[in-house]
């Protein structure tokens, strides 16, 4: 979803086949905080995100540490699954 609002904008039936509602097990990447993604995510889905400030080293660096690696989001979704 590259814009939240946008998609808000959207009527039911094109939310719907986008995020159906028997979907339950969800997962979000958001390289910034989770605030408001857990509208999409549900009770039974993660969001692997950065909610803490003050970290300072390479963007790489960063991201690999916060867990925004190809590795980390598979095992974190296979969790759910």
């Amino acid at each position: 979803m590259p814009c939240i609002e946008l998609f808000e904008e959207q009527d039911s039936s094109y939310k719907e086949s986008i995020l159906p509602m028997n979907v339950k097990k969800r997962v979000v990447v958001e390289a910034a905080h989770s605030f408001g993604w857990h509208k999409y995510i549900g009770l039974d889905g993660i969001a692997i995100t950065m909610d803490r400030f003050g970290a300072s080293a390479p963007g790489g660096t960063c991201l690999e540490n916060f867990g925004f690696t190809v590795e980390n989001v598979v095992n974190k979704t296979k969790e759910i699954l």
